[in-house]
């Protein structure tokens, strides 16, 4: 049974993939299906029209050597009478397919060297985002904006829901291509990326922008792209990362400098609130109801992806919640697991992606559903204490 469902979630993977890619790129795709979109961005552009040179002096080289041979067998062959040649070598014939090659190179590799010099360049960046690669997630910090700190900071996961990826629901239109929160950045700003991984190598990939980067832990890399119109523009991650790297899409939204304003001081302010909201839920003791409905919402955005919304996990792979160990046992560890991850094991770290709040309810959601029943309110003082404590 589990089998054949790999196999259904595998080959409708596999389907979206090729579709993905028409949808990505947007209507440029439609007019030119067989050949690479033109983007964009200057850069985009820049490498389409490299994309052209390159493949039109392949095309040249093609019909001269393959006519020339073509040519040679039909008029010398031997049905007609014509005797072989019998010279070994021509000092002309070395000279020419020395200098020809090498002429063809240096027309090739001086507008390649233009284009990468400019894709490479970072300097004088308006805007600077932190992209980091989670499985199977995207985390954007926005660092500063010209010259202004920032104090932005959220994780954008997949937006399709999983009934569409188990197909109990019609798929929609950008089906594994949509997010909970997309990337904002602003048109006619030049916006540096600075990219890494918290635990596997991924690959950031707008195809629209032409900026496809690794992102490896330990290590950051710089990319930047330039967006003159707004628009949604939709990429994923292109390095085979996990069990589920199909499923970890990006989508950025460029917005209008005035919009980009507004967008960033009401986040700011959110940001304020969320600080004031977390600082005020120390002080009270939150009703195991209100506990239940958010940790719900959290473990089906989070956790059910890998432990299945019924909390029977997939057998061999992620283990169940329900029945657990470790949703029935020691609340402590509990939390320790869900904070800090289980080292050697598919099971990631959450401190980075949930507060104390969220922690909580996931924890007394996980404690208390599919006949749990543990009764267990964990409040996120507990959390709180828990993590200053584990770093003492």
């Amino acid at each position: 049974m589990h089998l054949s469902r790999y196999l259904r979630s595998g080959g409708a993977l596999l389907a979206s993939g090729f579709a993905s890619v028409e949808a990505m790129a947007g209507e440029q795709t439609k007019s030119m299906r067989y050949n690479m979109t033109e983007g964009v961005t200057e850069i985009s552009q820049s490498v389409y029209s490299l994309h052209q040179i390159i493949l039109w002096i392949c095309v040249i080289i093609g019909v001269i050597v393959f006519g020339a041979m073509f040519y040679s067998i039909f008029k010398h062959r031997k049905s007609k009478g014509v005797k072989p040649a019998t010279f070994h070598e021509s000092v002309k014939v070395e000279i020419a397919w020395t200098i020809v090659p090498i002429i063809i190179l240096i027309g090739m590799a001086v507008p390649a060297t233009s284009t990468l010099r400019k894709m490479e360049d970072t300097s004088d960046a308006e805007l600077t985002i932190k992209v980091t690669g989670y499985q199977w997630k995207w985390r954007y910090e926005y660092i500063d904006y010209n010259g202004r700190k920032l104090d932005i900071d959220y994780f954008s996961n997949l937006g399709t829901s999983q009934r569409q990826i188990h197909n109990k629901e019609k798929k929609s239109e950008n089906y594994l291509l949509e997010v909970d929160r997309p990337l904002y950045i602003p048109t006619g700003k030049k916006v540096r990326f600075l990219i890494t991984a918290n635990d596997v190598i991924h690959s950031w990939w707008v195809p629209a922008f032409s900026v496809k980067k690794d992102a490896i832990p330990g290590f950051i890399n710089e990319t930047w792209t330039k967006v003159d119109e707004p628009g949604t523009y939709r990429g994923q991650c292109a390095e085979l990362c996990g069990k589920d790297h199909g499923f970890m899409p990006v989508v950025v939204k460029a917005l209008d400098t005035k919009d980009f304003d507004g967008w960033l001081n009401t986040e700011q302010e959110k940001v304020a609130e969320a600080k004031r909201i977390e600082y005020e839920a120390y002080g009270r003791d939150w009703p195991l109801e209100e506990l239940m409905t958010e940790g719900k919402k959290i473990y089906d955005a989070k956790c059910a992806v890998c432990h299945m919304p019924n909390g029977e996990g997939i057998p061999g792979a992620f283990p169940a919640l329900k029945d657990s160990a470790v949703a029935l046992g020691d609340i402590s560890k509990h939390i320790d697991v869900v904070v800090y991850g289980v080292q050697g094991t598919a099971m990631q770290a959450f401190k980075d992606q949930l507060n104390d709040i969220e922690t909580a309810a996931v924890v007394t959601y996980e404690r208390n559903a599919w006949g749990n029943d543990t009764g267990d309110a964990v409040q996120p003082r507990t959390v709180r204490d828990h993590k200053q404590q584990a770093t003492k």
